[in-house]
């Protein structure tokens, strides 16, 4: 009976917030556009458009607050490393960026945020441009350490942000992705405990696989399945800590609720059919693997050097070197490919009878125009909605920046009443925006 009135007394709330929004004409709250699936009362809608600090006694929301950031799991990805040298999605100067991600690992450890990675430090993106993978782990791991040397910098101990650190990598089918994890965590633990005195938590290295999706092609993609079922096997045996296999149609669409399934599928039958997954290390002592592994650590090693000499992460990137090199390794991999020296079975060589044409989607999933304008509508009623506020928020969240304050505890709170635009608009005045060396 109590949990039946704790129901109805938020449904009141609720109902008072929707009544004071709805009684000022010039904008609407937003709202859920579609039918509420079965077995949803649509309680959790009434929250669209509305913050716990306008509901709750100050004192139970910061204690609500507080409870949730300590338990609360998830990852941010904001690698600004990688996004220079391989994505292309930079938006602000990498110094601004970097002291933004530092500001972000600050809250984390204030609030003690232990079960959320506060950064994905990401080889995907690498090896999605081609970069090979000595390349990608060179690269990555050498970005999570000038991570973690720039955090140190800023007086925060070792042991108190490590853990926040997440790693992700692709796999392809190269031999080299067989170890790619175990090099990953032995360079870690080595480095973490010998030079940076960190404790057993902190050298422990976490990291997310995704299959390839360079790998799929829009040729006989069928057997991209085969290609993804081969390396999810890769990174099963290689102990990765989770997975994302990819669909085997995303080379030409947006995938199916079939092709989703059937990828789900690679990873449910490996680890609840297949009988040697079920041991935790199957390939442990295996030549090969061992060779491999001392092989891969050497090369990445080298790679270090060579990034050392350029004056560490941030002055190869100066000179584009991380960048000019995933390009060179790129068009190395395009000629082999033109050429038939790597042979990619229905793409350039075993072609079927009818010459493996690229496939064509019956369908390409697209939002529609009535979906469009309605995100639009949705930003437009947010602008009208917190007019008297935002201008006041976001001088605050310049200011912070300006006097060296703590950004993203700002961000936390402007973001409940301003725009991801509003809010990147005022820290471009601020923090400058990207731009490439040449």
């Amino acid at each position: 009976m109590r949990v039946i009135h704790q129901k109805t007394d938020w449904r009141k709330k609720y109902r008072k917030i929707e009544t004071i929004y709805n009684s000022k004409k010039e904008y609407s709250r937003p709202k859920y556009n579609y039918s509420i699936p079965e077995g949803n009362d649509g309680l959790g809608l009434f929250l669209l458009g509305v913050t716990g600090d306008q509901v709750l006694p100050k004192e139970v929301y910061e204690k609500i607050k507080a409870d949730t950031l300590t338990s609360v799991r998830g990852t941010v990805q904001a690698d600004i490393l990688k996004e220079d040298q391989a994505q292309n999605t930079c938006i602000f100067s990498t110094e601004f960026s970097l002291r933004l991600m530092g500001d972000m690992q600050q809250y984390f450890i204030d609030q003690n945020i232990r079960n959320f990675y506060s950064v994905s430090i990401s080889g995907y993106h690498i090896a999605e441009s081609w970069g090979n993978p000595i390349t990608q782990l060179a690269f990555t791991l050498s970005n999570g350490f000038t991570y973690v040397e720039y955090y140190a910098s800023r007086g925060m101990d070792i042991n108190a942000f490590a853990p926040n650190l997440s790693f992700f990598f692709s796999n392809g089918v190269d031999p080299e992705y067989a170890v790619i994890g175990r090099v990953a965590r032995r360079i870690w633990a080595k480095a973490m405990k010998l030079k940076y005195k960190a404790n057993e938590r902190s050298q422990m290295l976490k990291y997310h696989i995704q299959t390839s999706g360079r790998s799929l092609h829009a040729q006989e993609i069928d057997f991209n399945d085969i290609r993804t079922t081969l390396q999810a096997l890769y990174a099963i045996y290689d102990n990765c800590n989770s997975l994302h296999t990819n669909a085997y149609d995303e080379a030409i669409t947006t995938p199916t609720e079939e092709s989703v399934r059937r990828a789900m599928a690679i990873q449910l039958i490996i680890n609840r059919e297949l009988g040697l997954a079920k041991n935790e290390n199957p390939l442990q002592g295996s030549f090969i693997i061992e060779e491999l592994t001392d092989l891969v650590e050497e090369a990445v090693l080298t790679e270090f050097d060579r990034i050392t000499e350029r004056g560490g992460v941030l002055g190869s990137m100066e000179t584009m070197y991380q960048r000019g090199k995933i390009q060179e390794e790129s068009l190395y991999y395009e000629t082999l490919k033109h050429t038939g020296e790597l042979p990619i079975i229905g793409v350039n060589t075993f072609l079927s009878s009818k010459g493996s044409p690229t496939v064509v989607p019956l369908e390409v999933i697209r939002a529609t125009e009535k979906e469009k304008e309605e995100q639009i509508d949705t930003l437009k009623q947010l602008h009208k909605r917190s007019e008297s506020s935002s201008h006041d928020l976001l001088r605050d969240l310049q200011l912070a920046a300006i006097r060296n304050e703590n950004m993203f505890e700002k961000i936390m709170e402007v973001s409940k009443h301003c725009s991801l635009g509003e809010i990147t608009g005022a820290l471009f005045e601020v923090g400058g925006q990207y731009r490439r060396n040449m």
